[in-house]
């Protein structure tokens, strides 16, 4: 099976517990306004690939790895894809010496992902769930805006999130990465960051062709 994908970073360091692999899903239907990731919405299909390249390259990465975080887009708008690709990695991780959580984000609620996607909840450690609301922003740790909770849903996800659920984002903590051809941030911005991030760039002679949030 094929699923599409913007990209895969590690490591991500700024998304859920530890070391992680993070892999981010291209298209997305919901389309919350001032959303950070526009790039992710087109459902483009030049972006597939097969899944098993997915497990692989996480499987690829080195052994301090603490967990997968998949955002996007919207994972949950490919959910066959996106089912096999956590079958993938549960059958992985199965293997390993330490333990890995997986972790996903969702634009959807969380009552509409229990209702429709529960084969999928039960393959996951924890879910972040709820669309990006710009006038409730910032969150909680690891979340857009107010709105937005995390919802441990498996022993290893209570034992690394429990004490996170409620925690302050605290100062912004972001990632820069790049594939050759785009330069991409990771984290989660507070208002205002990315407009800043771009005027410290441009101090040091650096400028955006173009800047997805803005798109």
């Amino acid at each position: 099976m094929r699923i599409r994908i913007n990209r895969v970073h590690h490591p991500v360091l700024v998304l859920g517990y530890g070391r992680r692999a993070g892999v981010w899903t291209q298209g997305c239907g919901i389309g919350c306004a001032g959303c950070v990731s526009r790039d992710t919405w087109d459902a483009d299909p030049d972006t597939e690939v097969d899944v098993t390249e997915v497990v692989r390259w996480c499987a690829s990465r080195p052994g301090d790895l603490d967990g997968v975080t998949i955002s996007g887009g919207e994972p949950f708008d490919q959910p066959d894809a996106f089912l096999e690709l956590l079958d993938g990695l549960n059958a992985w991780r199965a293997g390993l010496s330490r333990p890995v959580d997986l972790l996903a984000y969702s634009g959807r609620s969380l009552a509409v992902l229990r209702a429709r996607f529960g084969e999928h909840l039960a393959r996951l450690d924890a879910v972040i769930p709820g669309p990006f609301v710009e006038a409730r922003a910032p969150g909680n740790r690891w979340r857009g805006s107010a709105n937005q909770e995390l919802v441990p849903l498996t022993p290893l996800g209570h034992e690394r999130y429990d004490a996170e659920v409620d925690r302050p984002a605290g100062p912004t903590r972001l990632q820069l990465g790049s594939d050759g051809e785009r330069v991409y941030h990771i984290g989660v911005p507070a208002p205002g960051d990315l407009n800043a991030l771009e005027a410290a760039l441009a101090r040091r002679g650096l400028a955006y062709e173009e800047a997805s949030w803005r798109s």
